[in-house]
């Protein structure tokens, strides 16, 4: 065994990181609860990719072939549907501890000083998060998706200039059509895992480099906070969270697999009351809320040029909260309180 491990040890060299990972130690205080959604988030995406790539053996991106290719998946490979069941159920816990993550990172402030480009890659992963949900929606391929697909990709059509050419390289064309299905099965396997892992990695870099951020009050005060060793004690403690959300994964898969609708028909009218999924729930009724003319303007745009505003500040958050300890930081949890009870408000609205 020694000489197995100099052996890795001479072409490897994992010894520095083995020796970061023995001193690495995790900060304790009441929100430490947050940092076991960054490790969870790395769970479920493991679980996408392995139960992805199960899923794009026998999945077909074509017209004719989408639809039927799902079911296929669901009746004839064996224990199929657990796998597409699991596949999509673990895309949604995956968004949501992306969304938990974000929102403890914002109103802890732990974006302060020196972590801003940390917290830039962290908006980075849930912008590609929600667009593997985006793209992933429409390779089922039944009258739902395609509706929904439909609207979605419209939306840019508002921008000027180049509102119509965006929505045409998303569709692949002028309308939502089989050539759809293949550009976004390519851009849901291939361009955005490679998008996705490359900010990832940065990610995780940034945050070993800077650590993990004290409270914000305990930084004001400089308050001596209690350490737990990464290795074995917090490493032990995530290893529980993870059994934990595999068993509830595993229990909500069983009982509640989706199931997969008709074909859908390009010719056909598009069904009542159709809603995307619950991450955009706030996009699509603010949307609704602008009249088609606003002074003269086009509300849709008027509503895409505030929401596009919105995305900014969220993104450019440590900047704007460049005095996070003064009036200024507190006027600024105010308004994202303030912004998170309309984002629920408005999912709560939609579904009414």
């Amino acid at each position: 065994m020694k000489a197995l491990g100099a052996w890795i040890e001479d072409r490897l060299g994992l010894g520095p990181v083995a020796a970061f990972l023995a001193k690495k130690e995790v900060p304790c205080h009441r929100h430490t609860i947050l940092y076991y959604t960054g490790s969870s988030i790395l769970l479920f995406l493991g679980i996408q990719i392995v139960t992805g790539v199960l899923l794009a053996l026998y999945y077909q991106p074509t017209l004719a072939e989408a639809n039927a290719s799902v079911v296929r998946i669901m009746t004839e490979m064996p224990l199929g549907w657990l796998v597409r069941s699991v596949h999509s159920w673990s895309a949604t816990f995956m968004i949501a501890l992306v969304f938990a993550h974000l929102l403890g990172i914002a109103f802890t402030k732990a974006y302060r000083k020196p972590r801003e480009a940390t917290w830039l890659t962290g908006v980075l992963l849930l912008g590609s998060s929600l667009a593997f949900g985006f793209t992933g929606y429409l390779l089922p391929w039944d009258e739902l998706s395609l509706a929904a697909t439909k609207v979605g990709t419209n939306l840019p059509k508002a921008l000027p200039v180049i509102g119509t050419w965006l929505t045409q390289v998303m569709r692949a064309g002028d309308d939502v059509t089989g050539d759809t299905i293949t550009r976004f099965f390519i851009v849901h396997v291939s361009v955005l895992p490679l998008a996705l892992l490359a900010i990832l990695g940065v990610h995780i870099f940034l945050v070993q480099r800077h650590g993990m951020s004290a409270p914000l009050e305990a930084e004001r005060d400089k308050i001596k906070l209690p350490w737990l060793p990464f290795w074995p004690n917090f490493l032990l403690r995530e290893a529980g969270v993870w059994f934990v959300l595999l068993g509830v994964l595993l229990t909500v898969a069983v009982f509640l697999a989706p199931g997969v609708g008709p074909q859908a028909d390009l010719m056909a009218p598009a069904p009542e009351g159709i809603k995307p999924e619950w991450y955009f729930l706030f996009m699509f009724q603010t949307l609704k809320l602008f009249p088609a003319r606003i002074l003269g303007l086009n509300g849709e745009l008027i509503a895409m040029l505030v929401m596009m505003a919105g995305m900014a500040a969220v993104l450019f958050l440590p900047f704007i909260d460049d005095r996070p300890f003064e009036r200024k930081g507190k006027v600024i949890t105010g308004l994202a309180w303030a912004g998170l009870a309309y984002a629920i408000g408005m999912s709560i609205w939609s579904l009414m």
